[in-house]
This record gives structure tokens, C-alpha cells and sequence, in this order.
């Protein structure tokens, strides 16, 4: 009873963690436009929107944040084994690290695409590199410090075989890909263009012509950033929490059912569950924001 007791605090505190990172995982894609917006910030300039969004993507989140969260885990474990540091010193050493290397990345891909854009007239703003990147490098620290704390739990305290720079690096995919999947939905079309109608694609005469103007003067990575901190960040943090929290939850309850099946039967379960509490959203959602364009015509 009191090793069950003591892997579902920790796994408490794991998923705490995981909802700090995905959080922070979203809003950093969001400054540095690292996002599926991001081609459309890559094109602007080059059908006549000059922008003041940064421009940093040079991967995918996935990769990026399987590469941060590895490298910020390897450095805290290098330094716990060699110099016997205090496990939270090296981790915190550790994330500050990965995430000034981070913003190394960030700004000479800024740079390099900015200047490769020369012909078309971009600017490179230096205030929006100096206010951005400290953002997107504190951002990234708390992305990093939090998945290699839960990597580190998840190794010592629970029990998983694997080194936990290597449970990092898959958390950190894992990480980057829920930004993808749920923080993108509130950063896209409905705030690169505004007045959209509801389920509509965007069109291929519109592509690059964003928006320039934000609330107050010319729109920033700042202003978008501000926007998605209300829905994308924590949804994203919550949906990256409840994966990590409900998966081990399954895991340490019914792992000692069946010979280790009842763990697997309880995740099917709860992936039933998920997908009919989605079915019956979207059937909401249709009958009270109307069909889609293609139906109605």
C-alpha cells in the first residue's frame, strides 16, 4: 500500500510537470511562430505582407522538442554521475543550458530567414529579435526543465527500464506533437486571417496575405502569443497532462491484473471513452455553429 501510494503522488506530480511543459511547449512555438502557421509567415513577404511575426522554425515541434528535452536530460545526468551534484542543481543547469543552445538555433534561424528573404524586402527588425528570443528562450527552459523532471520521476521513482535522457527525448517528441495537435487549433486560420467562416479551409489565393495589424499598432509575436495563452497553451498543457496522468494511471492501478493485460485492457478502455466523448462533441458542434461550406452548397 505504500509503494502504490508513493507512485500515485509521484505520478501526481508527474502530471503537474507534463501540464507545465506542454503549456510552455505552445506558447514558445507560438513567439517563434513554429507552428503550421509558420509557412504562411515563410511566404507573407513574398506576396507583399511585410510582418513583424518571427520567423524561426527550422524543424518541426516534435523534433525541436525531442532534441531539447534529450539534451537538457543528458546534461543534468552528465553532471549528477560526474560531479555529484544534487539531482534538481543539474537539472535546472541542465534546462539552461539546452534552452540557451535553443536560442542560439532561434535567432540565426530568424537571421538567416529574414536575410533570405532580402529581395522581397522583409526587414530584419532588431527590437523584435531582442524581445522575442529572451521570451522564447525562457519558454523553452520551463518546456525543458519540466519533462526532464518527469523523465527523471518517471525512471526512478516508477520503475521504467530506459535512461531518462532517453524517456526525455520521447516526451519531448510526444510534447511537440500535442502542441501540434491542440494549441495549433487556436493559433491558425482564426488568427493569421480572422473572419472565417466556421470548418473553412484556407483558400489558395489567400495564402501568405496575413494580417499585419494587431489591436495596438503593428502585430507582434507578442500579440500572438497574448492571444494564445488564453486557449492554446493551457489546452495543450492539459491535453499532454491527462496523457501522461490517465497512461500511468492505468498502468501502476491494473498492471498486477491478468498478468500485466489488465493495464492494456483499462488503456482501450479509456481510448473508447476519448473517442466517443469526441464523437459527440463534433455532433455539438455541428448542430449549433452550422454545417460546413461544402454542405451547404
Amino acid at each position: 500500500m505504500d509503494e502504490l501510494a508513493v507512485s500515485l503522488g509521484t505520478l501526481a506530480l508527474m502530471g503537474a510537470c507534463a501540464t507545465i511543459a506542454g503549456a510552455a511547449e505552445d506558447l514558445e512555438s507560438d513567439f517563434g511562430s513554429q507552428s503550421n502557421a509558420n509557412s504562411q509567415v515563410q511566404l507573407a513577404p513574398q506576396v507583399g505582407y511585410l510582418h513583424r511575426i518571427y520567423n524561426k522554425a527550422v524543424c518541426g515541434e516534435p523534433v525541436a522538442y525531442g532534441l531539447l528535452a534529450a539534451t537538457g536530460a543528458a546534461i543534468a545526468l552528465a553532471l549528477a554521475t560526474a560531479f555529484s551534484l544534487n539531482i534538481v542543481i543539474s537539472l535546472a543547469l541542465g534546462a539552461t543550458i539546452a534552452a540557451l543552445m535553443y536560442g542560439v538555433y532561434a535567432t540565426t534561424a530568424y537571421m538567416g530567414r529574414i536575410t533570405g528573404q532580402k529581395r522581397f524586402g522583409q526587414p530584419v527588425y532588431l527590437d523584435v529579435l531582442l524581445v522575442t528570443t529572451p521570451s522564447i528562450i525562457a519558454h523553452a527552459f520551463i518546456a525543458t526543465m519540466a519533462i526532464a523532471t518527469f523523465s527523471y520521476l518517471l525512471n526512478v521513482i516508477i520503475g521504467q527500464p530506459f535512461p531518462f535522457p532517453i524517456l526525455a527525448l520521447l516526451w519531448g517528441i510526444m510534447t511537440g506533437g500535442m502542441g501540434s495537435a491542440v494549441g495549433d487549433v487556436h493559433y491558425g486560420a482564426e488568427r493569421q486571417y480572422q473572419a472565417k467562416p466556421f470548418g473553412m479551409g484556407l483558400p489558395i489565393a489567400s495564402s501568405g496575405k496575413i494580417i499585419q495589424k494587431g489591436e495596438a499598432g503593428l502585430r507582434s509575436s507578442t500579440d500572438i502569443a497574448g492571444f494564445c495563452v488564453k486557449h492554446g497553451g493551457p489546452l495543450t498543457g492539459l491535453g499532454l497532462g491527462l496523457t501522461v496522468f490517465v497512461d500511468l494511471w492505468r498502468h501502476i492501478i491494473f498492471i498486477e491484473f491478468a498478468n500485466g493485460w489488465g493495464a492494456m485492457i483499462a488503456g482501450l478502455i479509456i481510448v473508447l471513452v476519448i473517442v466517443a466523448f469526441n464523437r459527440i462533441i463534433e455532433i455539438w458542434a455541428r448542430k449549433n455553429y452550422g454545417a460546413y461550406r461544402e454542405a451547404e452548397d
